[in-house]
């Protein structure tokens, strides 16, 4: 039996911390209780306003129908008077204060309960607000408590990775690895194209396209009866400029 009542406590024990647990990852849903129990309580508080209003509302028909039924008495017993019938006046004046004497007591309930409705509809609007500015209150320390609570995670993932200046991490690193490799390919291939370049024969080829420049050149001139100043002197080619002399 003992055995079984220690199973009991510990079996509560866990039980209140795993509702524990629930209730500390999910205030959220902690608040919505409260909302639906609050409407629950003020939905029976309602009714229970509701039925002292209708009391409040049964007195007021009933007033009424005793003023009316006491005006009717007051004629009655003036006619009966008047008419010497003082008997039935006397009844009709007995009945009649019997039925002021209700009214002074219905009255005074209709009073009573119209206190007592209108003190307990103030307590739960009062309740009701009260309830609502809680709310809001919780609502706004649940989001500061949400904003510290990602700051913390946000420090503590910042301060678990080993960062050095310098350290660029294993992605940084292969992309790294992969410029300088592909660097080195294109300046390679670069080298390659320019060895393979002859340079001595670019410039024979250049010194040669420049001879056959000056000599149509120097050909152009001696046909214009030009000396070219780059002809060497006793040319063949060479001419003086204005007409051919004719020797001595």
């Amino acid at each position: 039996m003992a055995v079984m009542a220690r199973i009991g406590r510990l079996f509560k024990g866990f039980f209140g911390l795993f509702i524990s647990g629930l209730e500390e990852r999910n205030p959220e849903a902690l608040m919505e209780a409260a909302r639906q129990e609050f409407r629950d309580k003020m939905a029976h508080y309602n009714l229970a306003l509701a039925q002292m209003a209708g009391v409040a509302e049964r007195l007021k028909s009933q007033i009424k129908g005793k003023m009316g039924r006491a005006q009717e008495l007051e004629r009655r017993i003036l006619a009966n008077h008047q008419a010497g019938n003082l008997e039935l006046a006397g009844t009709l004046a007995r009945e009649l204060q019997e039925l002021k004497a209700d009214l002074t007591t219905d009255t005074q309930e209709l009073q009573e309960t119209e206190n007592a409705y209108q003190g307990n509809l103030r307590q739960a609007k009062l309740s009701q607000k009260e309830f609502e500015e809680k709310i809001n209150r919780l609502q706004k320390q649940l989001s500061q408590v949400k904003i510290k609570e990602a700051q913390a995670e946000a420090a503590a993932a910042l301060s678990s990775v080993a960062f050095k200046v310098g350290d660029l991490g294993d992605s940084m690193k292969t992309v790294e690895e992969i410029l300088t490799k592909r660097y080195e390919r294109s300046a390679g291939k670069a080298r390659v194209a320019a060895d393979l370049v002859d340079m001595d024969k670019i410039q024979e080829k250049e010194n040669e396209r420049k001879a056959l420049e000056q000599t149509a050149l120097a050909e152009f001139l001696a046909s214009q009866g030009i000396q070219s100043a780059a002809a060497p002197e006793g040319s063949a080619t060479a001419k003086e400029i204005g007409p051919v002399r004719q020797g001595s």
